[in-house]
């Protein structure tokens, strides 16, 4: 960080300082506007798009009746007695005012007042705070997160109101300085977890969060490639967030990023979703059950259906009805291959594709290429009904990142089997087992550890 003064109470002195850091003249919406407050001269420093007009006008209407007589001997007393804001500071050093007039507040120098006058009226751009798509509940709140950091915490602050809790506002990153909360209920959280987890934030040294919340979470914690499995839990649900802070959990939000980062976390969070505690206990139960032996057939379905194909004599009696019966034209392990590049294609081409267009578009491509690339002789409808249900499936999940790592599991056991058959399967089951009991999280447990706060 660069080293910068302290204010003076020469307004010549530090406008001039102000234009020499910042671009005033060359960016049209950092704005200078001079004014006479109390005979003095005065001026005004802010960034278009983030001040509120109403709130300016009304603060400079009556900044202009203030007569000379009235201005008090000191900045702290014409705060108390001309500012009439809810928020105000008085700022001295640079790299403060600096930083909070990049952030939208609005700076105001007087002459002959020691420092800056820091008046908080600014608003962000920001969209309605409705549910979100990927984590919808069918009974509960209907809010979400959205992109400006306020609005979140105010959103599960409006559900806990308990003065435990605590929401730390922390700046990362050397030319972004983006906000990131540290949010925790003070009586419940782990201290010695809380402590590790501001000292990782307070020593990171980086230049900008390019992708915000996945920027931070890289700095937080190395994400070791060879292991796909999540190490947070991510969430665009206030409530949800709010029954984690009872919990004694700790959830990180990041500005311009909709959704809340939670930790510590395991395996048994990341696959919980909304509606297990918004249902009676017994329908909770059964959806977990449900979700988890979901998440375990899409691992496990094809690389054994594979390894029954490759040895069709271990295959019951009772089940042979499932074995390929047509000519197999392409070997069933490139069909399955290909298959899983397909539906990650078209699911980006659903994901690109103008909502006008979606519905026409997705009839063409089940049509296409379900139908005929059977009856072409391409796939089999039975290895097309396998990866049908696999990709169906894979939205049980509600955590995305953990739907991806279950579909690398699968492909490697894939491989595995076609490659060495029932020594490979046995080996990518190990190989699954593995990447899950090994993997660690932030407080360096398991990721089978269950958390007893």
């Amino acid at each position: 960080m660069p080293e910068y003064r302290n204010a003076t109470a020469s307004l010549k002195e530090n406008t001039a300082y102000v234009n020499e850091i910042l671009p005033v003249q060359e960016s049209f919406d950092i704005v200078q506007r001079n004014m006479m407050i109390g005979g003095r001269e005065a001026a005004f420093f802010f960034v278009d798009g983030f001040t509120k007009d109403e709130s300016m006008l009304k603060i400079m209407d009556s900044m202009m009746s203030i007569t000379e007589e009235d201005m008090p001997k000191s900045a702290t007393a014409f705060s108390k007695s001309h500012i009439p804001y809810v928020e105000v500071d008085i700022l001295v050093g640079f790299d403060q005012i600096f930083h909070n007039i990049l952030s939208g507040t609005t700076a105001l120098f007087i002459d002959g007042y020691e420092g800056c006058f820091i008046i908080d009226c600014r608003t962000y751009p920001a969209r309605s705070v409705d549910e979100p798509d990927k984590d919808k509940a069918l009974r509960g709140s209907r809010d979400g997160f959205v992109e400006t950091i306020v609005f979140n915490t105010a959103l599960m602050r409006r559900r806990i109101r308990d003065p435990h809790l605590i929401m730390k506002m922390m700046q990362v990153g050397e030319s972004t300085g983006t906000d990131v909360a540290v949010c925790y209920m003070e009586d419940r959280v782990d201290p010695e977890l809380l402590k590790k987890l501001l000292r990782k934030i307070s020593q990171i040294r980086i230049d900008a969060l390019r992708m915000n919340q996945q920027s931070l979470a890289e700095c937080l914690m190395k994400r070791k490639w060879y292991n796909p499995f999540p190490k947070f839990k991510y969430t665009e649900r206030p409530d949800t967030a709010a029954v984690c802070l009872l919990e004694g959990k700790i959830v990180i939000m990041v500005d311009n990023s909709p959704s809340a980062m939670i930790l510590p976390t395991s395996i048994f969070d990341i696959v919980e979703e909304a509606n297990d505690y918004y249902f009676p206990t017994l329908t909770g139960v059964y959806l977990k059950i449900s979700r988890g032996l979901i998440a375990f057939m899409t691992v496990f379905l094809t690389p054994l259906y594979l390894l029954f194909m490759q040895n069709p004599q271990w295959l019951p009696e009772k089940f042979e009805f499932v074995a390929v019966r047509d000519m197999v034209n392409v070997p069933l392990i490139w069909q399955l291959l290909i298959l899983e590049l397909a539906i990650d294609g078209l699911r980006l081409a659903a994901m690109n594709t103008p909502n006008m267009l979606s519905t026409p578009l997705s009839v063409i491509a089940g049509l296409v290429l379900g139908e005929f690339s059977v009856s072409s002789g391409w796939f089999n409808s039975e290895i097309m009904l396998a990866m049908a249900f696999v990709s169906v499936a894979n939205y049980t999940q509600p955590n995305f990142e953990l739907g991806y790592a279950l579909k690398f599991m699968r492909l490697q056991l894939l491989i595995l089997t076609a490659i060495l058959n029932w020594a490979g399967f046995v080996l990518g089951v190990l190989v699954v087992v593995g990447s899950i009991c090994f993997n660690k999280t932030l407080t360096g447990h398991s990721y089978l550890h269950i958390s007893r706060n």
